[in-house]
């Protein structure tokens, strides 16, 4: 099969930070889905760890973590699919990624895709789905009967955009997002943010402007150590705060005072360690599809760029650099 990598870290302006190779089709092992994929989404962990790579290695290594596809053969011990079935998912940082039309993955990190969504719409989901929904429940752990404000900076991403829905739709918190651009801010109103705010200022003061006295938990998705001691100053007293970037260092101390506490989400933890409860992804994303169906979440999708390529994944790549990107970027066929 052909599929796209890279070998050395390039800027993506260079014909060779990504490009399409000869690789043998792979076969399952016990608990793998042998997936067809059909589209794929971009998502920033694609380019970090493109720039990420130390030394030449001889084989290209194969991106992507967001793919929509069908069920083309399984594993001796899988229980959950069956071939012909249609699923999305995430996939795990430590194997091949899905940009290749067949990939490996693990059964108990796939759900069954939305009957309402074509392949495009479904890629657009998995990673940021996860990501919103363990940050919101499994790390804040909120409930349907979570009361009060929360913060989500840098709200008008992909994770935002699910983490805003999935805030409305399952909990009773007034949802707050951040946005500097009136696109992102429209963006933000149709998901269905109670209110949002700017956040090349002063969150403390834009909260107060926008009427509200703080924070009860802050989802910051962006720009955390920039917007450190604002978090923190607009937190309420036993607040909490869930990250998912990669800050430089943050003076945790300041929390202290008011005995808030710290959580860190990173949606591959489940697969990497092999975690006990790693068919919750499984679980999660069944649920995901079942609130799309019902009409209570919308794809995320802000953008199809085409055929799955060299070039169009460069395109993808530089968008998500730029960081004015709205929604999901998505590739479809091939």
């Amino acid at each position: 099969m052909k599929a796209i990598g890279y070998i050395d870290s390039l800027p993506i302006s260079e014909e060779r930070a990504l490009f399409a190779f000869d690789t043998p089709e792979p076969a399952p092992g016990p608990r793998d889905l042998k997936v067809a994929v059909k589209a794929i989404a971009v998502n920033p962990v694609d380019t970090k760890v493109r720039m990420r790579r130390a030394g030449t290695a001889a084989e290209p290594v194969i991106l992507g973590w967001d793919a929509a596809g069908i069920v083309e053969a399984v594993g001796a011990e899988v229980t959950l699919f069956k071939p012909g079935d249609k699923v999305f998912y995430a996939g795990a940082i430590n194997r091949p990624g899905t940009n290749a039309p067949f990939h490996l993955v693990d059964e108990r990190i796939v759900g069954h895709m939305p009957a309402s969504l074509g392949f495009a719409e479904a890629a657009a989901l998995p990673l940021t789905a996860i990501t919103a929904w363990e940050a919101l429940f499994d790390r804040l752990r909120l409930t349907r009967d979570s009361a009060g404000t929360l913060l989500i900076i840098g709200a008008a991403g992909g994770v935002g955009s699910l983490a805003v829905q999935f805030a409305r739709q399952l909990t009773g918190l007034t949802v707050v997002g951040t946005a500097s651009r009136p696109e992102s801010r429209e963006w933000l109103e149709k998901l269905g943010a109670h209110a949002v705010i700017d956040h090349t200022r002063p969150l403390s003061e834009e909260l107060a402007r926008a009427g509200f006295e703080g924070a009860d938990h802050v989802f910051s998705l962006t720009g955390t150590d920039t917007h450190w001691p604002e978090i923190v100053k607009a937190l309420k007293p036993q607040g909490q705060v869930a990250l998912i970037d990669d800050p430089d260092l943050i003076d945790v101390r300041l929390l202290k005072q008011k005995s808030a506490s710290l959580h860190w989400e990173f949606m591959f933890a489940r697969p990497l360690f092999g975690t006990p409860d790693m068919i919750a992804q499984h679980d999660l994303l069944d649920e995901v599809a079942r609130l799309v169906d019902a009409g209570q979440v919308k794809t995320t999708l802000g953008a199809n760029y085409g055929p799955i390529t060299a070039e169009n994944l460069k395109r993808a790549h530089a968008a998500l650099e730029s960081g004015r990107a709205i929604g999901k970027i998505v590739l479809e066929g091939w």
